[in-house]
């Protein structure tokens, strides 16, 4: 098959387009450094043309709420038409868990509206909500700082490595289209603040992580289930543990 990869130059990007080429299909990584500009529509008739599936892991330049939003749905609007145009089978797009469910927070919306455009465009589609990223735990320890301390919200977290990610979003681009939203996350769901101290302590970080109910998750208040799969046992389950990922990085 010949797939391209919108976004294909970023973390999920590099992983997926190695993934479907370990497995011997034609994978195109494309973003503005490869010539195809989505914001634009810049390359895409080119890119597209033959194109069995298309997968759009791209992302925001700006988590501005405005630029985020405009970014999300600029690009999804000449995406989709230029698949109309090229005659593309399937849409595949990687999106959050809990998306619809934290209104506070600007990036979360701007997926939503992204998730909206896909489901109107009359293209088939399978849209994957994903956990967190191990790889972004990072990112919120440097938001949660407060002293010598961290401060996370008092909520359950069930973050995924990326290249658990990746193979899950080759399994759907290979198969045929769900016209429906599916669910990934990691092996384990343990509060917050589990992982944020487990991951600084991997670094020799000793400081005190406190959950907080009041602390907000990138500007949005979080209610226990937020950010985790609303079913237990409804998502598909990434084998990596955290652990594991935590020894090998």
């Amino acid at each position: 098959m010949k797939i391209v990869i919108i976004g294909g130059s970023g973390l999920i990007g590099r992983n997926l387009t190695a993934e479907l080429s370990r497995q011997g299909h034609e994978a195109i990584a494309a973003s503005p450094s490869s010539g195809v500009n989505t914001l634009t529509g810049e390359g895409l008739a080119e890119i597209l043309s033959g194109a069995d599936a298309v997968v759009d892991v791209s992302n925001s330049p700006s988590f501005e709420d405005a630029a985020v939003l405009d970014f999300f749905e600029r690009s999804g609007r000449n995406l989709l038409a230029a698949e109309r145009e090229a005659g593309v089978k399937h849409h595949v797009a990687l999106s959050i868990v809990g998306a619809d469910r934290l209104e506070g927070n600007g990036y979360f919306r701007a997926k939503v509206a992204q998730e909206r455009l896909i489901k109107d465009a009359g293209i088939p589609f399978t849209i994957v909500r994903a956990t967190q990223f191990f790889e972004f735990v990072a990112t919120i320890i440097e938001a949660a700082v407060d002293g010598n301390r961290l401060v996370v919200p008092d909520a359950d977290f069930q973050p995924i490595a990326a290249a658990d990610v990746a193979a899950a979003l080759a399994e759907v681009a290979l198969a045929s289209p769900r016209n429906a939203t599916i669910e990934i996350a990691g092996p384990d769901r343990l509060p917050f603040r589990d992982f944020v101290a487990r991951r600084i302590a991997a670094g020799g970080d000793h400081r005190e992580v406190q959950a907080d109910r009041a602390a907000l998750y990138f500007g949005a208040a979080l209610e226990p289930g937020s950010l985790v799969p609303e079913h237990v046992g409804a998502a598909r389950l990434g084998p990596t543990r955290f652990e594991n990922w935590l020894s090998a990085a």
